[in-house]
């Protein structure tokens, strides 16, 4: 069956002195030539694998260097509206000072506009008392003329001797006086309608102002609850109390009563106005939202990295072993930035570590920057948020470029995007 596929074949050699030949059996010729397709076909699967491999791997790159850049580009974006919304904060700070500044202002004009209505109004008083006095003296001077008119003329008996030369100079003196009485009530008649006048017009300018007052108050009002609900809402998220938050963050400034103390008005024993009510709940809640801002400053809200960067590995279980933090992966060198205000606890190797810098921040916090190629702090410094700590390496135990970046709550591992993705919307 072999002979008659594949018969028996002789290949000659001859050379110059001899020729030789060599006999190839079927079965040389069934192996030769299973062999032979064996190796085509092999040949041909390896090189469809490697061609499909090859044109797999080219779309996942793409693809992956598509979304890097869309990566950086998100990125990019956040950084550009966190810095808007910094400085959009800033401005509305320095609006609330101004506003601030403007309601004590005001405030001192209104009570001064008070004390001019209390002092124009004792002095109508005193003005209606001396014109209603004038008037009685008039009426009396003017029937005792009359009765010494009378007398004069004989229609009273009761004249007697009385020289008629000194009744007549008692009838002059009597008329001058009634009409010095007349000139001066005229002129407080005079004077008594300029202070009416007076007085309105200061009632109006109150009205006026006490308007004015409530459009500011309502304006200031609603900016200082659409800043304050934002910073609510992040501390919430992070899970640390407000209350506790605030009273650490007040028992560490100097003086009384935080940044900002309540306006005090004299008030006479008196009930204190709603305007001064008003003012005091505003600068409250100016305190809080001061207080939140230094709070924020001292606990790690900002990212560790400026430049362009990616997530390589997030919180928790990963082979078999807890990972307890966020790693960042960039290009060799980049710069690290502490997360908020503090002092360096720990800056040299640790194993596994690498290259570690250890922040401890208040409340209890304490952030840490592994795997650094460069230290720029040392242990005792105190450092503020923003500020460069390092430079981004491979130390220690490591894959790759990258930063292991932890936060620890009372010694207990926190995953760090909770405190990210909390300030995404304030900062």
């Amino acid at each position: 069956m072999l002979e008659r596929s594949f018969p028996e074949q002789r290949v000659f050699l001859r050379s110059d002195r001899e020729t030789r030949y060599v006999r190839l059996t079927p079965v040389t010729q069934l192996l030769g030539f299973t062999g032979s397709t064996i190796l085509a076909g092999w040949l041909i699967i390896a090189s469809a694998i490697v061609l499909m491999d090859s044109i797999g791997s080219g779309n996942l790159r793409d693809q992956a260097s598509r979304d890097l850049a869309l990566f950086e580009s998100r990125v990019n974006e956040l950084a550009e509206e966190r810095d808007m919304r910094a400085a959009e904060a800033a401005a509305a700070q320095e609006r609330f000072n101004t506003a601030l500044a403007q309601i004590s202002t005001m405030q001192s004009e209104l009570l001064a506009s008070e004390e001019r209505v209390r002092e124009l109004g004792k002095g109508m008083t005193v003005v209606q008392d001396t014109l209603r006095r004038t008037m009685k003296d008039r009426d009396e001077a003017r029937d005792e003329a009359q009765a010494l008119l009378a007398k004069i003329e004989g229609t009273d008996d009761s004249l007697g001797g009385i020289d008629p030369a000194e009744v007549g100079a008692t009838v002059d003196m009597l008329a001058e006086a009634l009409n010095a009485t007349a000139v001066q009530r005229d002129s407080m008649v005079v004077l008594a309608n300029q202070a009416e006048s007076v007085a309105d017009d200061l009632k109006i300018d109150l009205r006026m102002m006490e308007e004015k007052n409530d459009r500011i108050f309502s304006q200031l009002e609603d900016a200082v609850v659409v800043s304050v609900e934002p910073l609510d809402k992040m501390f919430a998220a992070a899970g640390l109390s407000t209350t506790n938050l605030l009273k650490t963050v007040r028992s560490g400034l100097s003086g009384q009563g935080g940044p900002m103390t309540p306006i005090t008005f004299s008030t006479k024993g008196g009930i204190p106005d709603p305007d001064s009510l008003r003012a005091n709940d505003i600068i409250e809640k100016m305190d809080r939202l001061n207080l939140y801002r230094i709070a924020a400053q001292k606990a790690p809200f900002a990212l560790p990295l400026k430049n362009a960067f990616r997530y390589t590995s997030g919180f928790g279980p990963r082979w078999g072993r807890m990972h307890e933090g966020t790693d960042f992966a960039a290009a060799y060198g980049s710069p690290i930035y502490s997360t908020a205000d503090g002092v360096v606890t720990f800056a040299g190797w640790s194993n596994g570590y690498g290259r570690l810098v250890k922040i401890q921040h208040e409340f209890g916090i304490e952030t840490r920057y592994a795997h650094q190629s460069q230290l720029m702090v040392k242990v005792g410094q105190r450092v503020s948020r923003g500020q460069q700590i390092g430079a981004m390496g491979n130390s220690g135990r490591s894959t790759g470029t990258h930063l292991h970046y932890e936060i620890r709550v009372g010694g207990k591992a926190v995953n760090p995007m909770t405190y990210i993705k909390a300030a995404n919307d304030v900062f």
